[in-house]
């Protein structure tokens, strides 16, 4: 999980920026040309998955010059005489790999149910600079990447810190720019959209089917704007608000980061009011958090002491911004929330017991020297970074910083710093899309987003429904990130026929969420 962002899950979430001099596509895409059509060859590589690798142009204004290769995995559908082609999913971040994420979520069936699996080959890959396609690495070892990562806090907690954060950030950047060579200039989500018609082409596939979650919803939305009649359906699970992602609406990308515009704090913060709302209800016997008086208050007076010094568990040091991170880091899967009250209740009591195991699994420490896979990082800022406009300076960063805390309480920074390396990232994608969005696409768009999302709020799948030219928004009524952490059976479905037909569901559908956190 990357350390600047640690409030952002692996499905994660919205997108950044760079410059607002950069020069920006045109609406209708255009490149010099497609590039030539290619056979793959597949070949078992796990417990029932295909891997192959894909071709595809560095630059897509030269589309038959230095090519990059794309990695692949697909899990082939289990009734091929009723098979309707290949589902591409996007599990979002950016950075994280899909071959990896395909091969552990595959078999989720909220996700992937029998029935979708019988008629879809299931494909996702790397994006281009991720993973084990041609990838960004700013780094020589994994242990040099994860010793640097994990010196960086999450976010400068006073303004005394942000000196030290924003240097950071800028030796980052400078390691990128030295290692990046020229595949930095080309990790734009539309050249991430262009692979994933030159990857439809290879499949045979006449047009697009697609399930995208979190930032896969921004590379879905690219696609139908610059392929609209090339797909048949397309899924954004968690969406963002794609004007305001790449631009800020204006005049405003100018001057606030991407996560303030798109609002992704108070997302976090109605997401953790539904935490604290729900422990509350729950009780002692099944919320840890609930035992000694209110959640909230609890919630006030840890914090309030971790401001002053940090707490030390098992010999841990817990400060404010670790708890703060550590919360928003876990909201995303209801499903750790009872232990995410559990931590809570023992810091608050500063009781002995190992703390770590309460929490998503933490890397093993490195082997010196050792090579790495795994760049997801590096990856996270070299895409975000490409994508949108955000401010250059850093004082802009520290004047919205107070503000921000004092309207959104507990997570006002986070949002602010969430993508301050982007300041001073050296990547300009000449070929990325800015808009517009609403683009006529002959085949509708699904859009789904849960009630209480802390990493792509409702109120911004909202705006990024309303900036596409034909699409419907279905509400699950559920608090975390996704379909692929708040299991819906009725979500599940609704999205499977859509899948299947083409055709929406009823406009009035409400779908509840299966499961209860607590």
């Amino acid at each position: 999980m990357t350390p600047f962002t640690r409030l952002r899950m692996a499905a994660g979430t919205a997108l950044a920026a760079v410059a607002a001099t950069l020069a920006v596509t045109s609406p209708a895409g255009a490149v010099a040309e497609a590039p030539p059509a290619q056979t793959l060859t597949w070949s078992t590589c796990a417990d029932g998955y295909e891997c192959a690798t894909a071709a595809a142009p560095l630059d897509y204004d030269r589309p038959r010059g230095e090519q990059i290769s794309l990695s692949m995995i697909r899990m082939p559908a289990t009734d091929p005489a009723h098979r309707i082609g290949s589902l591409f999913v996007n599990f979002g971040g950016p950075g994280a790999s899909g071959v990896d994420r395909l091969q552990w979520r595959g078999h989720w069936d909220w996700l992937f149910s029998p029935e979708l699996r019988a008629r879809f080959d299931v494909v996702s890959w790397d994006t281009r600079g991720v993973g084990r396609s041609t990838a960004i690495r700013c780094f020589e070892t994994k242990a040099e990447q994860e010793t640097y990562f994990n010196a960086v806090p999450a976010f400068p907690a006073t303004a005394a810190q942000e000196p030290a954060f924003y240097a950071q950030a800028a030796d980052l950047t400078t390691r990128c720019k030295e290692r990046g060579g020229d595949l930095i200039n080309h990790l734009s989500t539309a050249n991430t959209a262009r692979d994933l018609d030159v990857m439809r082409r290879a499949v045979g596939d006449d047009k697009l089917s697609y399930l995208g979650l979190s930032y896969g919803t921004h590379v879905g939305a690219t696609y139908a704007n610059l392929f609209p009649t090339k797909f048949r359906a397309l899924v954004l699970d968690g969406a963002l608000d794609f004007a305001g992602s790449a631009t800020g609406h204006g005049i405003e990308g100018f001057t606030k980061p991407i996560d303030t515009r798109q609002d992704v704090p108070r997302g976090m913060a109605e997401t953790f009011d539904q935490f604290l709302t729900q422990c509350e209800a729950a009780g002692p016997d099944r919320c840890a958090f609930a035992k000694g008086g209110s959640p909230k208050d609890r919630f006030k007076a840890l914090t309030d002491r971790a401001r002053v010094a940090p707490i030390v568990l098992d010999g841990e040091s817990w400060s404010y911004t670790t708890i703060i991170s550590s919360v928003g880091g876990n909201l995303a899967h209801p499903a750790w929330w009872k232990d995410l009250a559990t931590l809570l209740d023992r810091l608050a009591n500063v009781q002995p017991a190992a703390a770590k195991s309460l929490l998503a699994a933490r890397p093993a420490k490195p082997l010196l020297g050792e090579q790495y896979l795994d760049n997801r990082s590096e990856a996270y800022f070299a895409i975000n970074c490409t994508d949108s406009v955000v401010p250059r300076n850093n004082a802009t960063y520290s004047r919205l910083a107070d503000p921000e805390d004092q309207r959104v309480p507990y997570f006002g920074r986070t949002g602010v710093f969430d993508y301050q390396p982007c300041a001073t990232w050296p990547g300009h994608d000449t070929d990325r899309f800015m808009g517009p969005w609403n683009r006529w696409t002959p085949a509708p768009i699904l859009v789904v987003n849960n009630r209480y999302d802390p990493a792509t709020p409702l109120h911004g799948a909202q705006d990024g429904t309303a900036e596409l030219a034909n699409a419907q928004l279905m509400v699950i009524e559920g608090a975390g990130h996704t379909g692929m952490y708040v299991p819906s059976t009725c979500g599940e479905k609704a999205k499977r026929d859509y899948l299947f037909t083409g055709v929406l569901p009823p406009k009035n559908l409400v779908c509840a969420a299966d499961n209860s956190p607590f």
